[in-house]
């Protein structure tokens, strides 16, 4: 009976160590996001962090792997997004100047400021997609975002 306690407590450290082991070598970076030129101060700065083919656009905000907000301070607003593992992501902003959580529209197009990473303008020839404003990330970094009013 000894023998198999002494086995057993044996195996739960080895099965410990090596869980252990494994989970100090999954290595998580951070991505710092800032958005400049926002034509006010009103309300806030919506930042989305997508992390799968597909889910840009993503006018609902039903897609996103990661969301945060951030108030603005002279045009200019900033976030961190923490402890993401090694892969291919993509943001989009919202300066929602009514803090509704939509992205408000005239006509079809927006009325508020939004951006992705990788885009300049967005057009019918430039659609936003998750291909194009993907990025691999495999350190930490910072990525600013244009806004653009449409």
């Amino acid at each position: 009976m000894k023998i198999k306690s002494v086995m057993l407590i044996i195996v739960s450290i080895w099965i410990s160590f090596f869980t252990l082991s494994y989970a100090d070598n999954d290595e998580l970076y951070s991505i710092t996001v800032t958005v400049d030129g926002l034509r006010n101060s009103k309300g806030i700065v919506q930042f989305a962090l997508y992390n799968k083919d597909g889910s840009i656009p993503d006018e609902e905000y039903k897609k996103y792997y990661k969301k945060e907000i951030a108030k603005i301070s002279s045009g200019i607003a900033s976030i961190v997004f923490n402890n993401l593992p090694k892969g291919m992501y993509a943001v989009n902003i919202l300066h929602d100047e009514n803090m509704n959580g939509e992205v408000d529209k005239g006509f079809i197009l927006p009325i508020e400021g939004i951006g992705f990473s990788n885009y300049d303008s967005i057009g019918l020839m430039n659609r936003p997609g998750f291909t194009k404003a993907s990025f691999n990330l495999t350190s930490n970094i910072k990525k600013t975002i244009k806004v653009i009013y449409l």
